[in-house]
């Protein structure tokens, strides 16, 4: 653990963490301090023909390996598989946490119920992965897991924390896209547009709890589906600067979360 342990006490729930930037966000916490519980979903579908073998490996993963490494670093950690478009499952959650860690004062969603889809399908996106319809599936996945267990985990987070006379707590969701269109992933940014304007209306409600909310919206991370051509599209393209190692956005994650960052909410962060 780091010297400076400004999260010692507090404990975290982190949301799609068995791999990539959920992985890294728990352990960043748990080397500030933190213990953490975190959830994952084992994907058991094909990434894409397009993406390397290695995500899909990574997307098959337990979260075995990241509790190791948190309690590698001298912190509690908890895992729970769990399918957040089932709303039942997330106060059951934050009874698990509270039993085997102690009450959560930081939440941070990650998960995500990703599907690709368009209302113009052409046959393949800019980076070569193929376009699919929009479907009552497609709409569910993202609707179902980013934006609705997005809205279920705070209301229970903060009813909680207001339930316990708790006067501090960290909201972090995660983003992508500005809010606006979203062509090629339409339900996909749609469902982050929701969850964005849930997460700025928490940090206004919440505001008189001691709780902060902010939004990040990290550049293309690899995480794993990082290919040539993703690489020369970022290369290429103006409004992006460079790829991002889910570790790299991890810090600022973490660093939203600290009693540094107690002026910092109401944001979405964009990361470049």
């Amino acid at each position: 653990m780091r010297a400076s342990a400004p999260l010692s006490g507090r404990v975290a729930l982190v949301t799609g963490a068995n791999h990539g930037i959920g992985a890294a966000i728990a352990l960043a916490l748990a080397e500030l301090g933190a213990d953490v519980m975190i959830t994952y979903l084992r994907m058991t579908e094909d990434a894409g023909a397009t993406e390397p073998p290695a995500y899909a490996q990574q997307r098959r993963r337990d979260a075995g390996a990241v509790v190791a490494a948190i309690e590698g670093a001298g912190r509690r950690a908890v895992a729970a598989e769990a399918d957040l478009a089932d709303p039942t499952l997330i106060p059951p959650l934050f009874d698990r946490a509270e039993r085997e860690l102690g009450p959560v004062s930081v939440l941070v969603h990650n998960a995500s119920g990703w599907k690709k889809d368009s209302f113009s399908v052409a046959g393949t996106d800019r980076v070569g992965r193929p376009d699919h319809p929009v479907t009552l599936e497609t709409i569910a996945g993202p609707l179902h897991v980013d934006a609705r267990a997005g809205a279920l985990l705070m209301a229970d987070y903060i009813a909680r924390h207001r339930a316990r006379g708790d006067d501090w707590g960290r909201i972090v969701t995660m983003t992508s896209g500005d809010g606006r269109a979203f062509p090629g992933e339409v339900s996909y940014g749609a469902a982050k547009a929701a969850l964005a304007s849930y997460t700025l209306s928490a940090a206004s409600e919440m505001a008189g709890d001691g709780v902060t909310a902010n939004v990040v919206y990290p550049p293309v991370t690899d995480t794993g589906w990082i290919t040539d051509e993703v690489r020369a599209f970022v290369a290429a393209d103006a409004d992006h600067h460079h790829v991002a190692a889910p570790a790299e956005v991890a810090e600022v994650v973490a660093w939203l979360c600290t009693p540094a960052a107690r002026l910092v909410s109401g944001n979405v962060v964009r990361l470049r």
